[in-house]
């Protein structure tokens, strides 16, 4: 049979990979508007009031920098970055920094937008902010990228701090970037600041468990699926697309439970056979050699998402399911691992056809999760062990997902705007803590 092949990538914020190619269909509408229209729908559910949708309808803060990087070959090269802070009414912003060529700000925006209502809806104390620098990290040696990523922390060093907004690795970026923003910001501030930024290497703060946390997350929302559905998870099988951090780990996990894993793709393509793969041993490959080399029949990731399957776990980039293949989507569940996976179109389409769309904001909410609890001990100065931090994920991602699971039962909702409903209740009622116009015309 033929091998499927890939580049390596590096774990990210989401667990995503973002792929080389665009996608066959491309963005159907301005991301970040379409971002908005998930709140818009939620807001007919929670009756929030007009000032609470005002404020969310744009982000606090924008940051946008270049940064001059001295080339290996003497040159200079002038890079353009992003930081968005979208929302902090529930604490610090929260996001993680991406490197792509494909980075822009509208982007930038949505991924901040989605931080804000993910972190809601998980319920832990942050808001939500994004950062991004347009580069191919690919083109760049490891010094350039060093120098880079601690260019990027001096243009941004008055725009982020442990109590104002916190970064972590996203697309393209690391644990060891992360250290080296980390020292830079410590350098800047004269400080020994581990809480400034998270998904940093366990020998600088970073928190045991966070490697396989975005993962693991998506596979809880699964097993509580399981249970409601009362599955058997010999008889059900899952196609993933991207195998980066997030989709290995879900993939290791459900493929010990007894799932049958029988597609999986990176940003080269995938690899399909239908008595399913050797996860640990593809995995073994893929971290070996950089490719994904594996017997099977080889596959594009547009073919992927249309295979006869139980579960799609979309763990790549934004806008894969589109009006243009929504109809051609056969899995009857969907657990969205990367982040803005399916366009509001697309998603009207799976809801018409009865498919179950466990939505981004609560799928990949592990990541983040963790980052929160690595904050947490780097402010504290204690730390936990790996099974600590397992179980307080396991409890944060099973409450939350049984809360969004029965008001969208007892709303007659989809997953996504009971997700975002869940969410909007809980920034709405931060924002409106402060007085809304009906506080302050109100008589005694």
């Amino acid at each position: 049979m033929s091998k499927a092949r890939s580049t390596n990538t590096a774990p990210t914020e989401t667990g995503a990979d973002k792929n080389d190619e665009k996608t066959q269909n491309g963005a159907e509408s301005d991301i970040f508007l379409d971002a908005l229209s998930r709140m818009e729908a939620a807001a007919k559910v929670t009756h929030t009031s007009p000032e609470v949708l005002e404020r969310l309808s744009r982000p606090h803060y924008v940051l946008q920098v270049s940064i001059p990087v001295r080339m290996d070959d003497g040159s200079l090269r002038v890079f353009e970055g992003y930081r968005v802070r979208y929302d902090d009414s529930r604490g610090p912003a929260k996001g993680g920094i991406r490197y792509h060529p494909d980075v822009n700000l509208s982007e930038v925006k949505a991924l901040g937008f989605w931080m804000a209502f993910k972190c809601a809806v998980v319920g832990i104390p942050f808001g939500g902010g994004k950062g991004g620098i347009v580069v191919n990290p690919k083109e760049l040696s490891n010094m350039e990228l060093e120098r880079l990523s601690r260019g990027f922390i001096q243009q941004i060093a008055d725009f982020i701090g442990p109590d104002l907004d916190v970064p972590a690795p996203d697309v393209y970026t690391n644990p060891t970037i992360m250290g080296w923003m980390m020292d830079e910001y410590s350098k800047i501030t004269r400080t020994h600041s581990p809480a400034i930024i998270t998904g940093k290497p366990i020998s600088l703060g970073g928190s045991l468990g966070r490697d396989d946390a975005t993962g693991r997350g998506g596979y809880y929302c699964i097993k509580e699926l399981e249970k409601r559905k009362g599955w058997s998870p010999n008889g059900i099988n899952v196609a993933i697309q991207g195998f980066g951090n997030a989709g290995q780990h879900v993939a290791r996990l459900l493929h010990a439970d007894g799932y049958q894993i029988v597609a999986v793709s990176d940003s080269e393509g995938g690899v399909y056979r239908e008595e399913g793969h050797n996860i640990p041993a593809l995995m073994r490959t893929k971290q070996m050699s950089g490719r994904l080399l594996t017997e099977g029949q080889i596959i594009t990731n547009a073919e992927l998402l249309e295979l006869p399957v139980d579960i799609l776990i979309p763990a790549a980039l934004e806008n894969q399911i589109t009006r243009h293949n929504a109809s051609r989507i056969k899995a009857k569940t969907i657990v969205e691992l990367a982040n803005g996976p399916t366009t509001s179109e697309a998603d009207k389409v799976l809801h018409k056809r009865g498919a179950l769309v466990v939505p981004d904001i609560l799928a990949n909410a592990g990541g983040v999760t963790v980052s929160y609890f690595e904050w947490v001990q780097n402010r504290a100065g204690f730390y936990w062990t790996e099974e600590e931090v397992h179980d307080r994920l396991y409890s944060i991602m099973s409450s939350s997902f049984s809360a969004v699971y029965d008001l969208a039962q007892r709303e007659s909702l989809d997953m996504r705007t009971a997700a975002y409903a869940h969410a909007l209740s809980r920034i709405g009622a931060a924002i409106e803590a402060h007085g809304t116009q009906d506080y302050f015309i109100s008589q005694d």
